[in-house]
C-alpha cells in the first residue's frame, strides 16, 4: 500500500538562527565542568584508579616505596602516575627526606562523585 507524503519545500534560515529549542540545559558551570574533567581524564587510566584506590583504604601516607611491588612498573613510572593524580589534586604528598608518602587528598572526588549519583 503506497501513502503519498506530501513534503514541504525547503527553507533556509537566517543566519544564526537555531534549528530547534534546546532539550535540556547543563547545570553544571563551565568551570566547574573543567575541574571535573580534569579529575576524570587523571582516572582514565587503570592504574591510577588502582593507586587511589590503595590510598584512599590506606589509614596513612604511603611511601612510594611500598607502591611500586603493587604493579609491575618501574618506580619512576609509578612517579609519573602519583604526579598526574597529584596535578589533578586527587592526592597529595609529603616528603620526608628521599622519599614521598602519598594520601588522597580529603573531599578531593567529592564533587565528581555527588555529580556522578
Amino acid at each position: 500500500m503506497a501513502v503519498d507524503l506530501a513534503l514541504a519545500p525547503k527553507q533556509k534560515r537566517p543566519p544564526g538562527e537555531p534549528c530547534c529549542a534546546p532539550v535540556v540545559y547543563p547545570d553544571v558551570a563551565r568551570q566547574q565542568a573543567e575541574r571535573m574533567a580534569g579529575i576524570a581524564k587523571a582516572l582514565a587510566d587503570p592504574v591510577r584508579v588502582q593507586l587511589v584506590d590503595v590510598l584512599r583504604k590506606h589509614a596513612g601516607k604511603v611511601c612510594v616505596c611500598e607502591l611500586v611491588p603493587l604493579f609491575d612498573l618501574s618506580q619512576p613510572t609509578v612517579s609519573h602516575h602519583l604526579k598526574v593524580l597529584r596535578e589533578a589534586g586527587i592526592v597529595d604528598s609529603e616528603r620526608r627526606g628521599l622519599w614521598a608518602y602519598y594520601y588522597v587528598t580529603p573531599d578531593s572526588l567529592e564533587e565528581l562523585s555527588a555529580w556522578l549519583s
